[in-house]
């Protein structure tokens, strides 16, 4: 399911070459500034600070001009663009550091700024997708697995369905196009789980076809 990345990649984004059969449909980052504004709450932060100063300058009004007024306001602003411009460096990381790839077996997630990791989700195990799609063409694909592949949600954070903790849904998050890649994902899902597989029951016994 996962994998420490720290050799070379044959391929962006993934540890090992893909095997014969595997292709790749679709590689891409999450979209920086967008990922920034969803995954470390940019709009409650620079609210916040907002207020903040507001609530200051109206403690002081009545007691100082209003010049000095608004200057004892300013550092809580001043604070607060320090405090967003450390976000926005953050989530830049976090989006470089970030490679999703979709092939016709699997999506795979490589994530992580200070420890890489690539999570590896077939198809034959995850039990539904569903797509968040924002006006400007960016979206968030959140992928469902099967009880037998559990995952963490701060491993996997922000690469994640938000606020579903205990049954963490790894996600595409921020990604352009989310609506073309989401259709590739559902066709090439339908195609996979569809397509019969061998497996082999006991020791010398003739392989059987399943679903």
């Amino acid at each position: 399911m996962s994998h420490d990345d720290f050799a070379t990649e044959p391929v962006e984004g993934l540890p090992e070459l893909p095997p014969e059969g595997e292709r790749i449909l679709w590689q891409g980052r999450p979209a920086w500034w967008q990922l920034t504004w969803e995954s470390l709450s940019v709009p409650w932060i620079a609210g916040y600070f907002v207020f903040l100063a507001l609530w200051r300058f109206g403690a002081v009004f009545d007691l100082m001009p209003f010049g000095q007024a608004v200057g004892a306001s300013v550092p809580f602003l001043i604070l607060g663009a320090l405090v967003i411009a450390g976000l926005m460096i953050v989530g830049f990381v976090q989006a470089r550091s970030t490679m999703y790839t979709v092939t016709n077996k699997r999506i795979a997630m490589r994530i992580g700024a200070a420890l890489t990791v690539t999570l590896n989700l077939p198809y034959t195990q995850v039990k539904n997708a569903s797509l968040s799609l924002r006006k400007n063409g960016t979206g968030t694909i959140a992928i469902e697995p099967s009880s037998e592949m559990p995952l963490g949600y701060a491993m996997c954070w922000p690469h994640v369905r938000p606020w579903y903790i205990r049954n963490t849904q790894p996600a595409l998050r921020c990604i352009p196009e989310a609506e073309k890649v989401a259709r590739m994902i559902a066709d090439s899902a339908e195609a996979r789980v569809s397509m019969p597989q061998v497996e082999r029951n006991d020791v010398g016994a003739a392989p059987v076809a399943a679903e």
